[in-house]
């Protein structure tokens, strides 16, 4: 029987991560930019629901759900093919890594908060790094080099804004769902408790 029970449970939080991916998905066909003078980086509310998946289910759920989501926009809905593919990666990775070992400590709206900021200042720094050696290698080399690091300013800033945005609404939204995410069959339903109102 706890066999059983352990099966279903991860049928339910695999059924719960495809449907998370799925509405990541959706709400990433629409994009706008953040800073006209860069308005080639766009932001999407994709990440939201991805990062959602890894509080609720932690880091490596996180992780699988942006591998699937960022395959389908890189390949399927025209998010330049491997390189969108390589910079989501790289970009909301490093933030789920951050936030998700750091909040899966400790289940509390402290700790969410701490995590997300901790999350927002790797994610900055490590895309300075990932446009100045990844940009470049896929488009005009050396040439590209001296665009991106005359943008560097901008890129960064990109990065902050889209990492408090990021944080700000799923701090608003991961309560509301939180339960749903959390319930494994009526009998469970109370069993997953978190501290997140803490």
């Amino acid at each position: 029987m706890t066999n059983l029970n352990n099966q279903k449970a991860k049928s339910d939080r695999l059924v719960k991560m495809a449907m998370m991916a799925a509405v990541a998905c959706v709400i990433g066909l629409v994009r706008f930019p953040l800073i006209p003078a860069v308005s080639f980086l766009t932001y999407d509310l994709a990440d939201i629901p991805i990062i959602i998946t890894t509080f609720a289910f932690g880091p490596a759920a996180g992780m699988l759900a942006l591998t699937v989501v960022s395959a389908i926009q890189a390949f399927l809905l025209g998010g330049d093919s491997v390189y969108g593919f390589l910079m989501h990666m790289i970009a909301s990775g490093a933030f789920l890594i951050t936030a998700g070992c750091i909040y899966r400590k400790h289940k509390t709206k402290k700790v969410a908060i701490i995590s997300m900021a901790a999350a927002t200042l790797v994610m900055t720094v490590v895309m300075g790094f990932a446009n100045y050696f990844v940009t470049p290698f896929y488009y005009g080399g050396e040439a590209m080099r001296e665009v991106v690091v005359s943008l560097m300013p901008l890129i960064l800033l990109f990065n902050v804004i889209k990492g408090i945005l990021n944080s700000l609404i799923t701090f608003v939204v991961y309560k509301r769902i939180s339960g749903f995410l959390h319930r494994e069959g009526l009998h469970k339903a109370h069993e997953n408790k978190e501290n997140y109102t803490n």
